[in-house]
């Protein structure tokens, strides 16, 4: 807790994140939850949701985000089109902003910065462009800097995120086939300069195969911490 300055960070299985700042924000970063196999069992959101954060269209980081956005009436950023998207659902507070956008909530500034992946939303039976994928930076008032990379290959401007936001710790899909695998979310870390790396989207489904221990290994003595917890642990 003391290295991240009061802010709580809670990882719900796949890409899902629950953030609390020291100030009492409750951000949900993609949910994805009644269909999410990882999912945390007897796992209850927090009563309040302030807002939620999507990074693209694809249905296992945005499933519930109409759900929980009208349930807890909170503020959606995402790209422009998943924002329109989840307004015609009936989503009364969006933010559709774009990538090299920063925009501030409460005491959190976030930054939309890019990601490799592609976006795509699953309508009913069409599938909808859902601009581009992305991933963001939280700027926490008297906090830590956190990066949520979202869905993404490893990319040499990584580089840039680390010199203009300094990201401390960084929540990195490594399950590979539809991202990077530890190998590559390892050097992501090293790109980006974060102190602690949270392992997202891996062993949700057969295909992402990669697990924490092999991203710990190839960070071996490189002084990152790869946070060891379960679906519902916050780190610590």
């Amino acid at each position: 807790m003391s290295k991240l300055r009061g802010t709580v960070v809670t990882w719900l299985g796949h890409a899902t994140v629950h953030v609390l700042t020291g100030g009492g924000t409750s951000i949900l970063i993609d949910p994805f939850i009644e269909q999410n196999p990882s999912f945390p069992k007897n796992y209850k959101l927090p009563e309040k949701l302030d807002l939620i954060v999507v990074t693209h269209g694809h249905f296992d980081h945005i499933a519930d985000a109409a759900t929980q956005a009208k349930k807890h009436n909170c503020m959606v950023v995402a790209i422009f089109e998943v924002a329109s998207w989840l307004a015609s659902k009936g989503v009364t507070q969006t933010n559709g902003m774009n990538i090299g956008g920063s925009v501030r909530f409460q005491d959190v500034v976030l930054t939309m910065v890019e990601a490799k992946h592609s976006s795509g939303i699953h309508d009913g039976d069409k599938t909808i462009y859902g601009g581009e994928p992305a991933g963001f930076v939280l700027t926490i008032d008297n906090g830590p800097v956190l990066y949520h990379a979202g869905d993404t290959a490893v990319f040499s401007d990584m580089k840039l995120i680390r010199e203009l936001y300094s990201p401390e710790v960084a929540m990195l899909p490594i399950g590979g086939h539809y991202t990077m695998g530890p190998r590559e979310a390892a050097l992501a870390a090293k790109y980006l300069g974060a102190r602690i790396v949270l392992p997202i989207h891996y062993g949700t489904f057969p295909p992402l195969k990669g697990t924490p221990k092999e991203l710990a290994e190839h960070l071996k003595d490189s002084g990152i911490e790869v946070a060891k917890i379960k679906a519902g642990e916050t780190l610590q």
